[in-house]
């Protein structure tokens, strides 16, 4: 292994680590937003759906950049307008100047959230195992800081400002640095049965259908609990406002925790058994939650969820890498990690309201039963994270490899 690629390795967790911690800065302070900018609650839900669309606008756009430029040199420059965004967010004092602010944030998050896994599953083909889990381990532990330190800003009260403008001025300049060693990976060779013409980076929608769907519906869950998990252990298993934060805290710990053994897991079983058993693990989570007689009954289902949803989203853009180069060779991984990352933004779009909706209407017990079987959709799809016999992911992976393609440096 080089060291080219161990610095590719590293510098891109670091990217990784460094987009958790912005992101969990914003959505963790948006009390404290909606306060210094006098959203109503009429006006909030309109602003914080806006991000994610936009990001999706952002993500189909990286899609037709990365024809004509490096999945690095895009990353390189989305990650700073994306923490300079989050800076203007906390600085700003009009309505206005918060809406210009979010929708940078948001078209830039698409960018960077797009190029990040094309280097990840890139720079996965050129070692030939499974490290797509490690990258967004890294970022969940930047989203536990990230949420620590907005913590400790409501705590101690601090400005916006006050409390982003650090994370920035120690960010920013470090993954610029860092964004020197960014690999873009080895192309993989164009199938023989694969007509030339089709080698170009375009990738059909039917191929993705199945991890499209996976996708969206991990996010749905994944929602589920950012936004209810509160609400539902205080309004429906009747604990404290202090209990109520336990649930997405843990959730975050087996989150990081999961993704950090996920690797290995995928080396030694394959991405199927894999995601088969975060499918069913994550499965069992929603029921307990739904049935959960009291508080810590329902922490655990909670908990349940992070250590079995946390497999599917790394897996489900490593597969769509892999499935692209199999169809149609070099170039057409970053365009599928690209189209793919747009339904994340969908099922983070969609699962809220769906829950909030059948709560309000049915009841939040009956209502986690729905995300439950959104997810266990994912076992009809499971065999789409299958590779081929010669190549790595699926208890065939190849021999390790120094086939590096083109480093950052000088770009």
């Amino acid at each position: 292994m080089t060291d080219v690629l161990r610095r590719g390795r590293a510098s891109l967790a670091f990217g990784f680590f460094a987009q958790g911690a912005t992101f969990a800065l914003l959505v963790t302070r948006i009390p404290a937003i909606q306060d210094r900018y006098g959203v109503s609650d009429a006006l909030l839900p309109a602003f914080l759906a806006a991000v994610p669309v936009l990001a999706g606008v952002g993500s189909v756009t990286a899609e037709r950049l990365v024809r004509r430029l490096r999945s690095s040199r895009l990353l390189r420059w989305s990650q700073p307008v994306v923490l300079l965004a989050l800076l203007g967010v906390g600085a700003g004092g009009r309505l206005v100047e918060l809406g210009v602010a979010l929708a940078a944030f948001g078209l830039a998050v698409g960018a960077l959230d797009a190029s990040m896994n094309m280097l990840g599953v890139s720079l996965q083909r050129s070692y030939g195992r499974s490290i797509m889990l490690g990258f967004h381990a890294v970022y969940s532990l930047g989203g536990i800081l990230g949420a620590s330190l907005a913590w400790a800003g409501a705590h101690w009260q601090w400005a916006l400002w006050v409390s982003y403008l650090p994370v920035v001025l120690v960010l920013l300049p470090a993954t610029l640095l860092g964004s020197r060693w960014y690999v873009d990976g080895s192309p993989a060779p164009a199938p023989e049965h694969v007509p030339e013409r089709r080698a170009t980076g375009s990738v059909g929608f039917r191929l993705l259908l199945p991890l499209c769907l996976v996708m969206t519906f991990a996010y749905i869950g994944d929602s589920t609990v950012s936004n209810w998990s509160a609400k539902y252990v205080k309004d429906v298993l009747g604990g404290s406002e202090q209990l109520a934060t336990v649930p997405y805290n843990l959730y975050m710990v087996t989150t990081l925790v999961g993704r950090g053994v996920g690797d290995f897991g995928v080396r030694r079983f394959g991405a199927v058994a894999v995601v088969r058993l975060g499918t069913l693990v994550a499965a069992l989570g929603f029921a307990v939650v739904a049935v959960a007689p009291e508080t810590w009954v329902g922490i655990l289902g909670f908990t349940l969820l992070g250590l079995g949803l946390c497999v599917l989203v790394p897996q489900t853009f490593a597969a769509a890498g892999r499935r692209a180069d199999e169809a149609h060779g070099a170039g057409a991984s970053d365009a599928a990690v690209a189209r793919l990352n747009v339904f994340n933004y969908v099922g983070f779009l969609v699962g809220s309201p769906l829950v909030g909706a059948l709560g309000e209407a049915w009841s939040y017990r009956w209502a986690m039963l729905v995300p439950m079987v959104l997810v266990l959709v994912t076992l009809v799809y499971a065999r789409s994270f299958a590779a081929q016999p010669d190549r790595y992911g699926d208890g065939h992976e190849r021999p390790r490899t120094a086939d590096v393609g083109r480093g950052s440096n000088g770009l």
